[in-house]
């Protein structure tokens, strides 16, 4: 039982896994594996002659017969204008982690596949404690515009590991040099399958915690941040506690990163780490 100071917190944690699996959505079968869930609205486009080949529709599933077909089929889809591209690439796994092909970013939650990004806390230590540098999201932005995020997030670009994500992000969205970015150190891995709008979410989140120098300010780089702000943690507690101006998943990070900072009482700290680490 969480006391009422940490049960605002959860709320962030069932946002995100507001998905019961299936739902309705189709297994999409590679080698009889699951590899997706795709959403039944989409399956007039996958059912369409022009994929004839490429795609086997059922009314109780979607074969895959080669993980290569996974580019044409995007390629194909945005020719049709099904979607709008993000023309960014993401590897499809199978369950071993073996990689079968690649997608267009735009159609991972379509396909209900699982994708992996980076969050990265950018910490500061002062005299008069711990700060963190928070980024404000570009208006511009597709999802979740204008809201509160990390100093460094991004999703995982096909061919390139957590780490080399995070050394791309750092440099693209706060103009962090690599070998400060380097320094950063994987805490934490979150996972959580999440309805939104743009469709399913099954996603995997390398954390990692950043110390950097008292003199360090970011830079924005490439149009994705509107503003960086440093502020004391005990203000990103509330902030978290009390509204919901961070965008989604970056609050699971922040909970996570609260944990490790022993911001609850002991009781609370137990409950919340085996909920978000699905363990409760």
């Amino acid at each position: 039982m969480l006391s009422s100071a940490a049960s605002p917190f959860l709320r962030h944690i069932e946002r995100c896994r507001n998905a019961t699996l299936p739902a309705g959505r189709l297994p999409l079968l590679h080698e009889g594996t699951s590899i997706g869930l795709v959403d039944p609205a989409s399956l007039d486009w996958l059912a369409d002659p022009a994929c004839t080949g490429l795609l086997t529709v059922t009314d109780r599933a979607v074969t895959l017969p080669d993980g290569q077909n996974l580019r044409q089929v995007s390629n194909l889809l945005a020719r049709q204008k099904r979607y709008v591209p993000f023309h960014e690439w993401f590897d499809v796994r199978s369950p071993d982690g073996t990689i079968i092909g690649q997608v267009d970013r735009a159609l991972i939650p379509v396909f209900g596949v699982e994708a992996s990004g980076v969050h990265m806390n950018g910490l500061v230590r002062k005299e008069a404690g711990l700060y963190l540098w928070v980024a404000r999201r570009s208006p511009q932005k597709r999802l979740d515009p204008g809201k509160l995020d990390h100093l460094v997030a991004g999703g995982m670009s096909s061919g390139l590991t957590p780490d080399e994500t995070l050394a791309k992000e750092a440099e693209e969205e706060a103009a962090i040099p690599a070998p400060l970015a380097r320094q950063a150190r994987h805490v934490s891995t979150l996972h959580y399958a999440m309805s939104r709008p743009e469709g399913l979410r099954r996603d995997r989140l390398y954390c990692y915690d950043l110390f950097l120098p008292q003199d360090f300010v970011p830079h924005i780089n490439d149009g994705e941040v509107e503003s960086f702000h440093l502020m004391p943690v005990e203000e990103v507690f509330r902030r978290v506690r009390e509204t919901d101006e961070f965008k989604f998943n970056v609050n699971l990070v922040l909970l996570d990163l609260f944990l490790r900072l022993g911001m609850f009482d002991k009781q609370d700290s137990l409950v919340l780490a085996d909920i978000l680490h699905g363990r409760g």
